[in-house]
Formats: structure tokens, sequence, C-alpha cells
């Protein structure tokens, strides 16, 4: 049973938090007090101040409370937050905090428990006056989202995924639930991938809502579940059961890319445009059971065998299509000389015999972006050791370059494994899509960070691997993989594996960084 719709408005903690700061407003109307009347200083006598103070701390309750009726509270809330702005460094500080109790959150998938996150991001929005929805596509897969509202350019959406992949705490440092700082680190499942990120991305929402100055346009936040596990249960039920939060959406900023420091020094940003399509396939057979001690001919499981070893021995040609190729030729610039001059002419490079051999070793993931791929990850036959089973399948996560159809690459797999005899089932498939660079989000990315970070480039990049953002194209929105966190290649290959850490003083600037990218792209 899928949980209702819920939707909150401003709540009356957003008051009671405000009364919190009038010691500083207080503070300030004394200090219009004296203005008013300079004969009575603070040098008159502590008592005679107090008067004063008295007087203006008074005065600054009755006038909230006046304006609190005359423009309502969360309109108020607007115009006190806008009147006491937080700084750049307060913010990096509330974003290190946040992201320390966000890492203790288990929303490790499987089974997910998303709507903890809900939970977590509801009382923020609550403190900070901000209405949001949420709804879970089922018992507790939660997802959430809230809007500020601005002029009638296409909105933009900032959006993340709230699950993380499995840790083994044996293999961790510290505990993978633990958020803690050590070493100038903060460590924990999903500090890159990508509750960092997401944290990164609610501390800009905070940000302009607290300016309080007009918007271009919408900027909406959404963080669902799921992502790990495909992401049906989360960015692609909220848009198929509640598309009103994607209304008028033309810009989105997602996970896929980030800084990069290279061995050499050098800074590059890479931007996620598109990536490699998922096709899952489940190839089973069926065939005569029996006892393990008198084997047949063929069996089932036999069958399985043979297919995957027609699956590993017969690879896809490979092929360079264009984003690929322009991500190749950026990378030859900064790339050693072994490699530079094959990867800024992929097409010739790739018909060399050794050529991808020897890539596939140097970097599975390049290697991946240059045909077609499957791996075989699962097999499933007898439950006795001594028992032939009727049924037997294996599975294979098939990648597919974002130029082909799915159909016509399912046809191709069928005629590889068609001597075996299995059959061949789509488990999982989405639509392939590119995103162009021809926006105001990319001019923005490229303005912002070639400003920060003198002689870095910024990089179009192809993902072997896939993430919401398939979603979102397929609903026709411009969608970037981006965070401009600067993260060095030996700290990526945590992503999924063992002490996944981020740099504390990396994630303050990529703060900084992301707000001011986005304020180019809201602000006229």
């Amino acid at each position: 049973m899928v949980a209702p719709y819920r939707v909150h408005s401003v709540r009356q903690i957003v008051v009671d938090r405000l009364l919190s700061r009038f010691s500083s407003i207080a503070s300030k109307l004394t200090q219009s007090a004296r203005a008013i009347n300079p004969q009575h200083d603070v040098a008159k006598g502590p008592g005679e101040f107090q008067v004063h103070k008295d007087f203006a701390t008074g005065l600054g309750i009755t006038l909230f409370r006046t304006l609190a009726k005359s423009v309502g509270r969360g309109s108020l809330a607007v115009l006190l937050a806008a009147a006491l702005p937080v700084t750049a460094q307060t913010l990096d500080d509330e974003a290190v905090s946040w992201l320390q109790a966000f890492l203790k959150i288990d929303t490790i998938n499987p089974p997910g428990n998303e709507s903890r996150a809900v939970d977590f991001y509801s009382k923020i929005f609550d403190a900070e006056g901000i209405s949001w929805g949420s709804a879970e596509s089922a018992p507790g897969r939660g997802n959430i989202w809230a809007r500020i509202e601005g002029g009638d350019k296409p909105a933009l959406i900032l959006l993340q995924h709230t699950d993380v992949v499995p840790a083994d705490p044996k293999y961790w440092t510290t505990d993978p639930l633990s958020g803690e700082i050590r070493d100038g680190y903060i460590w924990g499942r999903g500090a890159i991938d990508m509750k960092g990120t997401g944290i990164t991305q609610l501390a800009t929402f905070l940000s302009l809502h607290r300016a309080g100055k007009p918007l271009n346009r919408d900027v909406v936040f959404v963080a669902t579940a799921d992502e790990e596990a495909g992401g049906l249960f989360g960015a692609g039920w909220l848009l198929k059961n509640h598309p009103e939060v994607f209304d008028n959406a033309g810009l989105l900023l997602n996970e896929g890319g980030s800084g990069r420091l290279t061995a050499k020094g050098e800074t590059i940003f890479s931007v996620e445009l598109t990536q490699k399509v998922p096709v899952w396939l489940r190839l089973t057979a069926v065939d005569k059971p029996g006892h393990g001690s008198m084997p047949y001919p063929t069996s089932s499981v036999t069958r399985v065998v043979q297919a995957m070893e027609l699956m590993r021995t017969n690879p896809f040609p490979a092929r360079i299509i264009p984003p690929v190729d322009a991500m190749f030729r950026s990378i030859a610039q900064s790339a050693e000389p072994e490699w530079a001059p094959y990867f800024a002419n992929m097409a010739e490079a790739i018909e060399e015999p050794e050529f991808l051999t020897r890539l596939q070793k140097f970097s599975p993931p390049m290697h991946a972006l240059t045909r077609d791929t499957c791996s075989l990850t699962r097999l499933s036959a007898s439950n006795k050791i001594n028992v032939v089973p009727p049924e037997s399948w294996g599975e294979i996560d098939c990648r597919i370059l974002p130029d082909k159809a799915v159909d016509d690459f399912v046809e191709e797999v069928r005629q590889i494994v068609a001597p075996s005899g299995v059959e061949v089932e789509v488990l999982m498939a989405f639509s392939p899509a590119i995103t162009d660079t021809g926006s105001r989000l990319y001019s923005a990315i490229t303005d912002i960070t070639a400003e920060r970070h003198p002689g870095s480039r910024v990089m179009p990049s192809v993902s072997a691997g896939f993430t919401d953002s398939h979603f979102t194209r397929d609903a026709g929105i411009a969608s970037y993989g981006f965070t401009p966190t600067v993260i060095p290649e030996s700290e990526m290959v945590r992503i999924h594996g063992n002490d996944e850490r981020i740099s504390e003083a990396a994630f303050r600037a990529g703060v900084d960084d992301h707000l001011a990218i986005i304020e180019a792209v809201v602000y006229d």
C-alpha cells in the first residue's frame, strides 16, 4: 500500500526559531534608541542602559506581532531571514554538520528505508519555514521535494538520491555510518555517492530561500529513493505518479560529474551529458532433471553455462560515438604521452588489434565507453548438490552506448546465445538520451569554475554507469551530472568501496562553488 501524499506548510516552529533571534534584533533597536536620545548612554550606568534595552526588546516583540498579523508569519519569516543573512562560512559550517548527521542515517539499499531521509530533510525545511511535499512509493520508500517560486523561466531542479549501497564494517577504518571527521576527511557511506552532493544542494537551496531575492525561475529540491537499485521506487516513480513536482522544469542538476584532481595536479571538471543505457537480461534454460550421479548430455545448467560462454567470447564491436570522441579528445590534453595520441583520435585507435586490450587493463571505465558490454553477474541452479535441476538461469548486466535502440541490442544477444537454446528475458531497460551544452546552466558551470579555479578545464563526459538523469532526460529536461567538489582520482575508487570519505576542505569549497553556479542561473 502506498502511503498518502503529504504537503506541509510553514509551521509554528518558524515563529519559535525567529523569536530566538530577537536578542540580536533587540541590540540593534537599542542602538537606534541611543541615536534618538544620545543623553542616555551606557556610560551613564548599567541601570539606565537596561531600561532602554528592555524598551527596545519590548518594541521589537511588539513590531514582530504587528507584522505577523499584517503580512502573515510565513512572509515575515522571509523578511527577517533576509534581514539577517547567513555568511558563507556559517553556511559551510552548517553543511558539514548536516552531512555528518545525514551519514549517520541508515538508508542502505536494500532495503532503502529512505523515509528516514525524508524525516531528516523535513525537519530542516520546517525550521526554515519552507513548504514541502512527500510521498512513499512503497512502505519506507520515501521521496521529498520543496519549491522556491520565482519567475517564469523554466524551473531548475536540484535532484539527488538518498539511498546508498551496502558497506561491510569489518573492511572499514571507521563505522560506515559514523559521519566521523578524521584526518581532514568526513567518513561514511555516501560521502561522495551521493549524500555529500545532496547536502551541497541543500545548502544552496536554503541560501536562496534565506536571501529572499527574486528568482528568475522556480528552484525545486527533489530527494528520491532507490537510485542504487534502478530508481523505480524513486525518480521513475515520482515522474509517473507526481509529475507536478517537475512542472515547467527545463534544467536539472544531478550526480554524474565532479572536479577531478589528476596525478599531474591538474583540475578537470567533468559534466555528464549522457550515459550508457542499462539492459539487464535473464537467460533461462529448461531441460530434463535427474540425479547428479547420472549426468545427461545436456541439462539446464550446461545450457546456461554455454550461453554465458557465448556471451563472454563474442564481444560487441567497438565504435566511437560523438560524445565519447569529444570526451577522449579532452582527456588527451592532459594524458600521458603513451596514451595522448590514441585518445586524440579514438576512431583510428580502436582499429589497432591490441589497443582495446591494453585500454581495458589500463582503465576499465574508459574501455567501457568504446563498445556495448555485458558482465556475467548472477547464476541460479539446483538447491542440492546431487540434483540436476529442471530449470537454471543466469543474469547479465549489459550497458549499451546511447546511439543504439534497446530492441536491436536484445535481438543481437538472442542471436549470440541461440546455440544454447536459452530464453532471453529483459528485466530492465531504459531509453537513451543526450543533453546538449547550449544552456545557461552549462555556461554557468564553465564560467564559475574558470573564475574560481584558474587553469582548470571543463570536460563533457559520458558515464559508463547510469543515474536517475535518464528518467528526466526522457521527460525532456536538460539534465546535467555535476558537482563542483574537487576529488582526487585516488579517492574516487572508494565510491561503492571501502572507507568512502570526502575531504572537509574540498566539501566546503564545493558548497560555495555550487551556490555561485546556481546564483548565476537564477538571478538576472
